[in-house]
């Protein structure tokens, strides 16, 4: 490998170059047809995309960021290559990440985007697995991404059950923005999801609920969706947010409020946003939680959702 190397984001006419890489590592990367289809929709661009190449031009690393379509700044690291002949992969990986962070930081970005990696369920039984884990988890470290949380990836399709409706709740649309903003701040109150809480010790109350609302009105689910809760006595109990991503239909959020938490109710919720993704034909519903959060866990195997996958998150 020559000693001189480039570390940069790409442009353009670099597509062909940031293609050319592959692997046969089992864990999620962008692939060609990946990298195309998310280039196509806004989600990859080629400013959040970086590689590394030597004084030949060649090829030695490539780290692929995720953005939502309306938005400028990269919101997650979806894949990090490194060529295997480098004898170093963790401390090349380290450098190439490291010259991007400081990229983001220096047109005012706080906070590093995370780092997803997606994962089959039972992970931890593949020597395979664990080894390409290893090297990329020990370069996140290196350069700043030093927190781990694993998420269980959930599906619902079509041969599994849609919950009736027990008549519990009441479900009512609500355009009012500012009426979810104080439906978040609620129900963060205890909430057991880590972006949550990690959100609240940065952002206090307000903005955790503010930047909640944000995220959810960037994705392609539309707002009119959203639904507030009530019980029959008109009581508000929580809300359910169906959504969507690039990939489809998708549980999004649901929350209870606090004095109305061990009643059963988050199997309404979700009963609900099933009802609503099926009611309009969907082949499959996506949704995650904490591996921690045990009770929304149990909510999910309660309604018949399948747990199919992990998604590992390195975070600052």
């Amino acid at each position: 490998m020559s000693s001189r190397v480039t570390f940069r984001p790409t442009v353009e006419a670099d597509l062909d170059l940031v293609l050319s890489c592959h692997t046969d590592e089992p864990v999620s990367w962008a692939d060609p047809e990946r990298y195309r289809s998310m280039l196509g929709n806004g989600g990859y661009r080629p400013a959040h995309t970086w590689i590394a190449q030597d004084n030949d031009g060649r090829l030695l690393a490539r780290a692929v960021w995720w953005a939502f379509p309306t938005s400028d700044r990269p919101l997650a690291l979806d894949c990090v290559w490194v060529a295997p002949d480098v004898p170093d992969r963790v401390g090349f990986a380290a450098r190439l990440l490291g010259a991007a962070h400081d990229a983001f930081r220096a047109v005012g970005w706080d906070g590093l985007p995370e780092w997803h990696l997606f994962l089959a369920a039972g992970w931890r039984d593949g020597p395979a697995v664990a080894a390409a884990l290893e090297w990329r988890s020990a370069a996140a470290a290196r350069s700043g991404l030093t927190g781990r949380l694993e998420r269980l990836r959930y599906e619902w399709t079509p041969e599994l059950p849609v919950p009736e409706p027990s008549g519990r709740l009441v479900f009512r649309a609500e355009p009012d923005d500012e009426v979810f903003v104080e439906m978040f701040r609620q129900v963060a109150e205890g909430s057991l999801d880590d972006d949550t809480r990690r959100d609240l010790a940065r952002l206090g109350a307000d903005g955790q609920a503010r930047e909640t609302l944000d995220c959810y009105l960037q994705m392609p689910g539309e707002r009119s969706w959203w639904l507030l809760a009530y019980t029959p006595e008109g009581a508000p109990a929580g809300f359910a947010l169906p959504s969507a991503n690039q990939g489809g239909p998708v549980v999004g959020y649901l929350g209870v409020l606090p004095e109305m938490r061990g009643r059963g109710y988050a199997d309404e919720l979700l009963g609900a946003i099933t009802r609503f993704h099926a009611g309009r034909g969907a082949t499959r519903i996506g949704a995650d939680t904490d591996l921690d959060n045990r009770p929304m866990a149990a909510c999910f195997d309660r309604a018949g959702y399948r747990n199919f996958g992990v998604r590992l998150v390195l975070t600052q």
